[in-house]
Parts: C-alpha cells; sequence; structure tokens
C-alpha cells in the first residue's frame, strides 16, 4: 500500500529552514481511513481465525472508532454492535451524522448511562454484554489492542527513514506505540494528546520498545473535542493554502501544535518532520453541528 507524503510549502517553513511532510493516512479508504484501517487490519483477521461474527466495541456520539467499525464490518461480512455512550441519544442519533453513517452501514446501538459506561472494561459488564448479545469479538474503545499496535507500524515504511521527527495525534495510544515501533534510531516521536493529562504515557509505556518519543501537551484547546475560533481559523486556512482537509480533534491541533513549535524555533534548521494525518474526517460535520449550537465559525467541508 503506497501512501502519498505530501510536501507543505509555507513561508514559516522555508522562513525557520523547517522541511514538512504529511503522510495522507486520510486517503487509505473513503470510509475506513487513517489509523482506523490500521488499528482494524489485524483483529479482523484474528476475529475471522476465532470463527466470530459479530464485532462489539464502544465509543461517543462522533466516534472515528465506531464509524469506522461499522463500516470494515459490513465490508468485511461482520454484524456490528456500538455500545454507546450517552442514553440521551437513544431517540435523537439519527440526527447525529456519526452515528446515522454507522447505522446506514448495519451497526446496531446499545445506548448506556455515563455511568454504565465507565464499566466497560469490567467483566461484570461484558459478561451482561454477552447475554444480551451472544457471542462476540471485542474492540477497545479507540481500538487499541496488540494487533492495532501492529497495523499501526506498518504506517511508516523504509522511504520515511530520511525523516528526522515523526508526529502524530494522540488519543488512545495505539498509533503512536506503532510508530515509535517502526522509527529508526536517528527519529524522534513526538504525540500531540486530544486529552488533557500525562496518563497516556503509561498506556503508550505497555506497547513501545524504546524511549525516542515525547508528548507535547500543550495543544489539547481545553480536552477532549474541544475547539476554539483560533483553532477553526488555523484549520480553514491550511485547507484553502494546501488542499488537506484536517479534523478538529485530531490532526487540526497536531499540525497546529508543529507550525507553532516551528515558530518558536524548537526544531533546529534543516530539521525534516513527517506529520501522520489519521484520518477522522467523517467528524467534521457533527462538529460543525456543535459550532452552529454556539455561534462560532464552521468548518470548511
Amino acid at each position: 500500500m503506497n501512501i502519498p507524503n505530501q510536501h507543505i510549502d509555507h513561508p514559516l517553513l522555508k522562513e525557520k529552514g523547517v522541511t514538512l511532510y504529511i503522510k495522507r493516512e486520510d486517503t487509505i479508504h473513503p470510509l475506513i481511513s487513517g489509523n482506523k484501517y490500521r488499528k482494524l487490519k489485524y483483529n479482523l483477521e484474528e476475529a475471522k481465525k476465532q470463527g466470530h461474527s459479530t464485532l462489539l466495541t464502544f465509543g461517543g456520539a462522533f466516534s472515528n472508532h465506531i464509524a469506522a467499525v461499522a463500516c470494515a464490518g459490513k465490508e468485511h461480512g461482520f454484524k456490528t454492535i456500538g455500545v454507546i455512550r450517552g442514553e440521551e441519544l437513544q431517540d435523537q442519533w439519527q440526527h447525529n451524522p456519526t452515528l446515522a453513517l454507522a447505522h446506514a452501514q448495519g451497526m446496531r446501538f446499545h445506548f448506556v448511562s455515563r455511568e454504565d459506561y465507565r464499566q466497560k472494561k469490567e467483566s461484570s459488564f461484558l459478561q451482561s454484554l454477552k447475554k444480551t448479545f451472544g457471542n462476540f469479538y471485542l474492540l477497545p474503545e479507540g481500538g487499541t489492542n496488540d494487533l492495532a499496535v501492529k497495523g499501526c507500524t506498518e504506517i511508516l515504511t523504509e522511504s520515511d527513514a530520511t525523516f528526522d521527527v515523526v508526529c502524530c495525534a494522540v488519543g488512545t495510544g495505539g498509533t503512536i506505540a506503532g510508530l515509535i515501533n517502526a522509527s529508526q534510531k536517528h527519529q524522534k516521536v513526538l504525540g500531540f494528546p486530544a486529552l488533557k493529562g500525562d496518563f497516556l504515557n503509561e498506556s503508550i509505556s505497555r506497547f513501545a520498545r524504546n524511549d525516542r518519543w515525547q508528548l507535547v501537551t500543550d495543544y489539547h484547546f481545553g480536552g477532549y473535542a474541544k475547539v476554539t475560533e483560533e483553532l477553526i481559523h488555523f484549520i480553514n486556512d491550511f485547507k484553502s493554502k494546501t488542499g488537506i482537509p484536517l479534523d478538529p480533534i485530531y490532526t487540526g491541533k497536531m499540525l497546529f501544535g508543529i507550525f507553532d513549535l516551528v515558530n518558536q524555533e524548537v526544531f533546529p534548521r534543516n530539521t525534516q518532520i513527517l506529520a501522520i494525518h489519521t484520518g477522522g474526517l467523517q467528524g467534521i460535520q457533527g462538529m460543525n453541528l456543535v459550532l452552529k449550537k454556539k455561534n462560532l465559525p464552521l468548518l470548511d467541508v
């Protein structure tokens, strides 16, 4: 699979002597894009190997993972069940672009309270789901497990060895762990978390096989799914200048962070950076609904 690295031509990068390319993982598949495709690849193989016919997973209202599992399930012949956080969505999911897409791909929903959702890793809760739905192949929230990390090691190729720094957005930590494991000894991997807090270090360390990585925690914009007008303007401007759409939860924040670090001259001159576009573009429609309610500028689609 030959995923293109797109060169970014920008005055700031020229001024600071930094080279930036974006690996267009968002172009892998029209619906199962970016890191979700990578995370699901070996899990789908394992589900078939174990003889499962149903996939069950967890997610919120605008989850890229929920959408990707639904689409991958349909494409590979699995039934899919999404355990969705928030009982209030039960009667209005049709108005949610992500859930409407997942449903159109055949996913069956099970809406639970936020309190119950926090039990998603508890064996008693999982057993109750098996009583309700029968046997299933379990995919964790966000899709991160050993097989997902294995899939994400395939993002980097031999030709990417020319880069000094590899950057990616971080949700549950599976993608960056795969990149860390596939990186060369001269490369540093920088992760830009979409969530507040340092708890991800422990999650990533469980899978990462070297210590040539670091989390940059200053660009979450208030926390998961939080955005500002400044970020929206950056994403729209970036798309108009480069033709590359960015999602506001992950890649938009990462690219904002990269440009800010370049401006601060954190990267020495002649540094070559590869940023991973992890997809997630299906979430733009849902975010625009939220922005409209708040009378904020909309993201270009």
